[in-house]
């Protein structure tokens, strides 16, 4: 049944990426709608990621979270106590992000990656925001067993984004970090503030 879940979450999260490509839903209501089906749903992350395919649905899962609180919080005074305990929640799901990424890097071993800071209009994200391409064939195919490309928008191959240093300090290590500025794959999506 979880299995059945998952799959379901990420089909209708790749239905909500076609319609926000389209124009038919802004970036407030595409986040909107992921956590709506993760509280339809009833959906948990995995407590074991073994494999790419967990990897890949807790990342998009805590993903959604971190966006949904970091949105909600934008609804109340700064400083308030509301804004500051959704800011937490937020953090933390971005933490959790953060440690499902490094378990995928490990999990693929670095290699067919390719990683680069994104060129982003944000004054708060700017030099900080990085972009991780995944090329992995036997990756990807163990993802599209699902039949679900799991990049952004625009995107055909496992995109992933973090501003963590010491994720950035691993992809250096392991050589599979360009030190430049690209434009996203996503650039649209990551670009429109919400």
């Amino acid at each position: 049944m979880a299995n059945n879940k998952f799959e379901r979450f990420l089909k209708h999260r790749q239905s909500l990426l076609l319609q926000y490509k389209m124009g038919d839903l802004t970036k407030n209501e595409f986040i909107e709608e992921n956590f709506n089906t993760i509280e339809r749903l009833g959906i948990k992350p995995f407590s074991r990621v073994d494999n790419i395919k967990k990897a890949i649905y807790n990342y998009q899962y805590y993903n959604v979270l971190a966006k949904f609180y970091y949105r909600q919080s934008r609804d109340y005074p700064p400083g308030s106590k509301q804004r500051r305990y959704l800011l937490s929640q937020s953090e933390s799901c971005y933490y959790e992000k953060d440690k499902v990424t490094m378990s995928l890097l490990k999990l693929l071993d670095y290699k067919n990656i390719e990683a680069y800071f994104v060129k982003v209009k944000s004054k708060r994200l700017k030099n900080k925001l990085f972009e991780i391409v995944i090329y992995d064939p036997d990756a990807l195919m163990e993802i599209n067993t699902l039949s679900i490309p799991f990049g952004g928008p625009e995107a055909d191959n496992v995109i992933l984004h973090s501003k963590n240093k010491t994720i950035l300090k691993r992809l250096r290590e392991e050589k599979v970090f360009r030190d430049e500025k690209k434009r996203s794959v996503t650039d649209s999506y990551i670009n429109q503030k919400y």
